[in-house]
C-alpha cells in the first residue's frame, strides 16, 4: 500500500544504519517491544503472528492506536495503516542490505482533522517524527 500523497501530511526519510539488515528488521518489527527504544510509545501489542491483515494496538503521545499490517516482507519492508482520534496513517518502512550496514527508508502519510490541527501548530511534526524514529532505530541497532 502506497502512502496518500495527497493527504494533508507526509514525508519520506532515510538514514544508514551500520548492522546489518537481520538486526535492523529484528528491532523494528519486534512491535511489542517498541516502548523500549521509541520514547514517544508507551505500549504496542501484537495481536496475532506478523503478517498482512495483523491487527496492533498501540499507544503514542497519548494517542490509541488501532494499526493493521498491510505489508510484511521479511528483511525488506513493513508496513501499516492506522486509525486514531481524527487520523488516518498510512506508514511503510523498507530495508535494503548494503553489506554490514542498512539503508532504510520510511515514508508515512496523514489525513484527518487532527491532522490539520497539528500542521496548524506545528507544519514539520510528521518530518521531525520520522526522523526521532529512524535516529532512534539506528541507536538501537548500532548499540546492543
Amino acid at each position: 500500500m502506497d502512502i496518500d500523497t495527497t493527504a494533508p501530511a507526509f514525508s519520506r526519510k532515510e538514514i544508514i544504519i551500520n548492522a546489518p539488515v537481520e538486526k535492523v528488521w529484528q528491532i523494528q518489527t519486534d512491535i511489542e517491544h517498541w516502548n523500549k527504544w521509541q520514547p514517544d510509545i508507551t505500549s504496542a501489542k501484537l495481536e496475532g503472528v506478523l503478517e498482512a491483515g495483523t491487527i496492533f494496538r498501540w499507544k503514542a503521545k497519548g494517542l490509541n492506536i488501532v494499526s493493521t499490517l498491510h505489508t510484511v516482507k521479511p528483511h525488506t519492508q513493513i508496513g501499516w495503516s492506522g486509525l486514531s482520534l481524527g487520523m488516518l496513517a498510512i506508514h511503510n518502512w523498507m530495508f535494503e542490505a548494503r553489506g554490514e550496514t542498512t539503508h532504510v527508508i520510511t515514508e508515512e502519510s496523514l489525513s484527518g482533522w487532527l491532522t490539520r490541527l497539528m500542521i496548524f501548530f506545528n507544519p514539520r511534526f510528521l518530518e521531525s517524527s520520522l526522523e526521532a524514529s529512524l535516529k532512534n532505530l539506528k541507536f538501537k541497532a548500532e548499540n546492543n
